[in-house]
């Protein structure tokens, strides 16, 4: 137990001092992008130093598996040179069970991330945003683009496609904007154009408006009713237009569930979000793999000049694995993939590799 507790606070120390060093690197390249593209607005030099700290959370995020990887690496090459690994297998202690402690450590670091780190990034990232939006003058009307911008709502009494050609940043005031409504059984009902539509809570309110009356016998325009305001029932939220236009980790995880609820209701396809739910949930186990991945090449007494090629070695699968990650998650999000496959099939298939070459190590 004292040994573990050793490797663990080893590890824990290692990665914490890979981290910073990260940190700093990427806070300078930060702030010098920052000054690029805000240096001839009217920025101030706090602006920008609040827009890098705001940035660097999700940067550090995106690259926790080669922090991970490279404090793996150097704690073991570490424990190589010292001879500590030696001293620990003469002691009757195989190098699988001197794992365990740094991998306790990656597994509860990546939920540490997952649970705490996650909804930081979620914030940090969307202030960003409003922040580097508002530098630039983006924070007025802006058009979406040629085919306008669209929205869906809808609960079980039925769905309504939202049109809009223009809308303002977090999408609740829309101009030149068209609903239309249809039944449970997908009838088109009715038809509303508008000037301008602004969201309030539980309703749409549409100004100029001019309604038709679809489904029916007779002509829709005999029938149409101009209104200089009318109020269109809604179950959208100002966050759920927000986070439809951005990424799903714009949106924290402790949220995800609901969220994607929501949308399966409003008729919206949840895929993406999904699979970036579960591809959340299993990034502890992804930093497990890449601490396992990491210590099958270098959990052995370096001699010579074979450990540059064993580091060159881990780096090279890590990257392959990480590419493979990526690839399931589009493949998942195309469709292509269940959520679920595509989230855990890859750090499951490295670990299993990982494990393959460690006992191949060890047992010959």
């Amino acid at each position: 137990m004292i040994l573990h507790r050793y490797f663990a606070r080893r590890f824990l120390m290692t990665f914490l001092g890979v981290f910073t060093v990260f940190f700093l690197i990427m806070i300078f390249i930060d702030l010098t992008e920052q000054f690029r593209r805000h240096g001839r607005s009217d920025a101030t030099m706090v602006e920008i130093v609040t827009l890098s700290l705001l940035n660097i959370p999700q940067a550090i995020y995106q690259i926790l598996p080669l922090i991970m990887i490279l404090a793996t690496i150097a704690l073991f090459l570490s424990l190589a040179r010292s001879s500590e690994m030696v001293v620990t297998r003469a002691a009757g202690r195989s190098a699988i069970r001197a794992l365990v402690a740094p991998l306790i450590v990656a597994l509860c670091l990546g939920g540490l991330a997952v649970g705490v780190l996650n909804p930081i990034v979620a914030s940090t990232s969307k202030e960003y945003e409003l922040r580097s939006g508002a530098l630039r003058g983006d924070s007025s009307v802006v058009s979406i683009g040629s085919s306008g911008l669209w929205l869906r709502q809808g609960n079980a009494e039925g769905q309504t496609v939202i049109r809009a050609q223009r809308a303002n940043l977090d999408g609740t005031i829309l101009s030149d904007v068209t609903f239309i409504t249809f039944s449970p059984q997908g009838r088109p009902v009715q038809r509303v154009d508008a000037d301008t539509a602004r969201l309030t809570s539980g309703a749409w309110q549409l100004t100029a408006a001019k309604s038709w009356l679809l489904g029916d016998d007779d002509v829709p325009e005999a029938n149409a009713v101009l209104q200089n305001t009318l109020d269109v029932p809604s179950t959208l939220t100002p966050d759920q237009i927000r986070d439809s236009f951005g990424t799903p980790s714009s949106i924290p995880i402790w949220e995800l569930p609901a969220f994607i609820a929501r949308l399966q209701t409003a008729g919206f396809s949840a895929q993406r979000h999904l699979v970036w739910f579960h591809t959340e949930l299993a990034l502890p186990a992804f930093l497990v793999s890449m601490v396992m991945i990491g210590a099958s090449f270098t959990l052995r007494h370096q001699r010579g000049g074979r450990t540059g090629l064993m580091v060159m070695f881990a780096i090279l699968l890590a990257f392959v694995i990480y590419f493979i990650r990526n690839f399931a998650l589009v493949l998942g999000e195309n469709g292509q993939l269940p959520a679920i496959l595509a989230a855990w099939a890859p750090p499951l298939a490295a670990m299993s590799l990982s494990m393959g070459i460690l006992l191949h190590n060890e047992d010959g």
